[in-house]
């Protein structure tokens, strides 16, 4: 178990909690790209990747907000922490989220 387990799973049960309908957003918008056609696929990507980036967005916020209470070494170890957490728990948000 790692040093900030805890506190990453409360936040990330939060956060599909309160966006709930972004994450039902995205996966429509994932539906509609896999089920368009070559003309309108690129458009219907672009939909799917904005959402994602607004979810990216917030989770890098919630992130930024607990580690700016921390030291330098500990806040380095959270955001790794959280980051790998993301990735496991929300892929999708999590291909960003380390430029972000």
């Amino acid at each position: 178990m790692s040093r900030f387990s805890d506190v990453i799973n409360r936040q990330l049960e939060l956060f599909t909690s309160e966006q709930a309908a972004l994450i039902e957003d995205c996966d429509t918008a994932e539906l509609k790209y896999d089920q368009a056609d070559r003309e309108d696929a690129e458009e219907r990507y672009a939909d799917y990747l904005d959402l994602v980036e607004t979810g990216t967005e917030e989770l890098a916020a919630m992130r930024d907000n607990f580690a700016s209470a921390m030291d330098e070494e500990s806040a380095e170890q959270y955001e790794a922490e959280f980051n790998s957490a993301v990735a496991q728990r929300l892929p999708r948000f999590a291909l960003e989220i380390e430029d972000t």
